[in-house]
C-alpha cells in the first residue's frame, strides 16, 4: 500500500493541513471562554509553557510515527512494533476516537455553519440586541431534531465530497483556501474589535498578567486548565496528526516543522482572544461566559455595532472556517484508514463514511431534544458530554502516552529510531537530552491530567 500511497504537493499543504487539523473549535471557542474563566493574560502565560514543554514534543512523535510507518493509525503501529510486542492493538483505539470525535464535533460544527447563515440572511440582526431573544432562537435550534440533523449532515457532506476529490486536489487545495480566508477574516475582526471605544480594558485583561485572577480559581485549577488546553488543542493522540506525517517526503525535520504548526495554531488561538476580549469589554459583557458567549451573547453584540450584520456574518466564517478545517483533515484520517484495512477506493471510503459518521451523530444531535432526559454521566450532563469525555478525557491522554512510550521505550520503537525519523532533512534537530525528562516526567504529567479529569468530571 505504502508503494502507492498517495502524497501531499507542498510542503505549505502539509503545514496548513497539519494546522487545520489542530486548529478548531478548541482555539476559537473553547480557548477564550476558558481564559476569560481563568483570569486571562496569567493563564495564557501557562498555556504557552505547557505547549511548549508537554504539547510540542508528543506532535512531532506522531508525525515522526506515520513518516516512518507511511500509514494510519492502526497500520502504523503494526508496521513499526518490534516482534512479540502488541502496540498495534492502540490503533484500532485511535481509529474509534476518531469516529467519537466525529460524532460531536460535526454537530457542533454545523451549529457554526447554521450561523453563518443566519447571520448572512439577517436572521440574528433581527433579533435585536437582547440576549434573551437571541438566546430563546438558539434554544429553539437545539430543540429541533430536524434542524441539527440537517447542518450536521451538510457538515458531513462537504467533509466526505472535499475528501472524495483527492488529496491534492481535494482535501489540500480547499484546506489551503479555508486557512487562508480564515487568517484573514481572522485578522480583520481583530482590527475591529481592538479599535472599539472601551477596548483598550479588554486588551488590558488578555495581555496583562494578574496573578490575583488565577487565586480567585486557584493555582493548581488554572494550571491543569492551561495544560489541558494545551494538550487537547492539538488533538494529539488518535493519530489525525500521523497520518499527514505518512503523506510527506523526509526532505524536512519533523521539529522544524511542528514548531510552525504549533505556531500557527497558538495564533489563531491567541488572536481569537483579540476578537473576542475587547469587544466584550467595550459592550460590557462578561467574558467568562462560557460557551453560550459564542451563540447567545455576541450575535446580541454585533447587534449593537455599526455594519453588525457584517461583522457577524464574518465572525461565523471564521469559525466555521476553522471548525471544517477539523472535520475534513479527521475525515481523511477515516478514509484513509478505510483504504487501507478494506482495500477501498477513496470514492467508496468517502462515500462509506459519509454515511457512517451521519448515523453515528445522530445520537449527539437528538441529546439536545428527543432524548434530553438521557444523562449518561449524571443530572445534567448530555450524549454530547459522554462522547466529549470518551474523546478528551480518554482517548487523547491516553493515545499520547502510548505514542510518547512507544518512541521512548527500548521495548517500542525506540527512543534511536525516533531521532532519526524526526532529525532526517533539513531545519530544527530534535534535542537528544530530553529523552530523561519525555520517559519519566511527561508520562506522569499525563497520568495526572487524566486523574484530575475523572475528579472534575465525577467529584468536582
Amino acid at each position: 500500500m505504502s508503494e502507492r500511497r498517495e502524497s501531499l504537493g507542498s510542503r505549505l499543504g502539509f503545514i496548513f493541513l497539519s494546522a487545520g487539523c489542530a486548529i478548531g473549535l478548541g482555539n476559537v471557542w473553547r480557548f477564550p471562554y476558558v481564559t476569560g474563566k481563568y483570569g486571562g493574560a496569567a493563564f495564557v502565560f501557562f498555556y504557552l509553557l505547557a505547549l511548549a514543554f508537554l504539547a510540542l514534543p508528543i506532535m512531532v512523535m506522531e508525525f515522526s510515527v506515520g513518516r516512518a510507518s507511511r500509514q494510519s493509525v492502526v497500520g502504523s503501529f503494526q508496521v513499526l512494533q518490534p516482534k512479540g510486542t502488541h502496540w498495534g492493538v492502540f490503533g484500532y483505539f485511535g481509529l474509534a476516537g476518531n469516529y467519537i470525535l466525529m460524532m460531536f464535533y460535526t454537530v457542533v460544527t454545523g451549529w457554526m455553519l447554521a450561523y453563518s447563515w443566519f447571520s448572512l440572511s439577517g436572521v440574528l440582526a433581527g433579533l435585536g440586541t437582547e440576549v434573551s431573544a437571541v438566546g430563546a432562537y438558539f434554544d429553539g435550534l437545539l430543540a429541533s431534531p430536524g434542524a441539527l440533523a440537517f447542518w450536521m449532515v451538510l457538515t458531513v457532506l462537504i467533509g466526505s465530497l472535499i475528501c472524495m476529490i483527492g488529496l491534492q486536489a481535494g482535501v489540500e487545495r480547499i484546506t489551503k483556501l479555508m486557512m487562508a480566508g480564515l487568517l484573514v477574516v481572522m485578522l480583520a475582526l481583530a482590527v475591529r474589535s481592538v479599535t472599539l471605544p472601551g477596548a483598550e480594558k479588554g486588551i488590558a485583561f488578555y495581555l496583562k498578567p494578574d496573578f490575583s485572577n488565577v487565586m480567585k480559581q486557584g493555582l493548581w485549577s488554572t494550571i491543569y486548565s492551561a495544560v489541558g488546553q494545551a494538550f487537547f488543542t492539538l488533538s494529539l493522540g488518535i493519530g489525525s496528526m500521523a497520518i499527514f506525517g505518512s503523506y510527506i517526503s523526509r526532505d524536512r525535520s519533523l521539529t522544524g516543522e511542528s514548531v510552525i504548526i504549533t505556531g500557527l495554531d497558538t495564533l489563531v488561538a491567541l488572536v481569537s482572544g483579540l476578537i473576542i476580549f475587547p469587544a466584550c469589554f467595550a459592550y460590557g459583557i462578561q467574558p467568562n461566559a462560557g460557551p453560550g458567549l459564542i451563540f447567545v451573547t455576541l450575535p446580541a453584540m454585533f447587534n449593537h455595532m455599526p455594519q453588525g450584520q457584517v461583522w457577524s456574518t464574518a465572525f461565523f466564517l471564521f469559525m466555521s472556517f476553522a471548525a471544517m478545517t477539523t472535520v475534513v483533515a479527521v475525515f481523511e484520517h477515516l478514509i484513509a484508514s478505510s483504504m487501507e484495512l478494506l482495500g477501498w477506493s477513496r470514492q467508496k471510503a468517502s462515500v462509506a463514511n459519509f454515511f457512517i459518521v451521519s448515523i453515528l451523530a445522530l445520537p449527539c444531535v437528538f441529546g439536545f431534544n428527543v432524548w434530553s432526559n438521557v444523562a449518561p454521566l449524571g443530572k445534567g450532563t448530555i450524549i454530547l458530554d459522554l462522547e466529549d469525555f470518551l474523546v478528551s478525557n480518554n482517548l487523547l491522554p491516553l493515545g499520547a502516552l502510548v505514542y510518547l512510550l512507544f518512541c521512548v521505550s527500548r521495548r517500542g520503537w525506540g527512543w534511536e529510531n525516533f531521532l532519526a525519523e524526526a532529525d532526517c532533512g533539513e531545519g530544527m534537530k530534535f534535542p537528544s537530552w530530553l529523552r530523561g525528562y519525555l520517559l519519566y516526567v511527561v508520562p506522569l504529567i499525563i497520568g495526572v491530567i487524566i486523574i484530575l479529569g475523572y475528579y472534575e468530571k465525577f467529584f468536582a
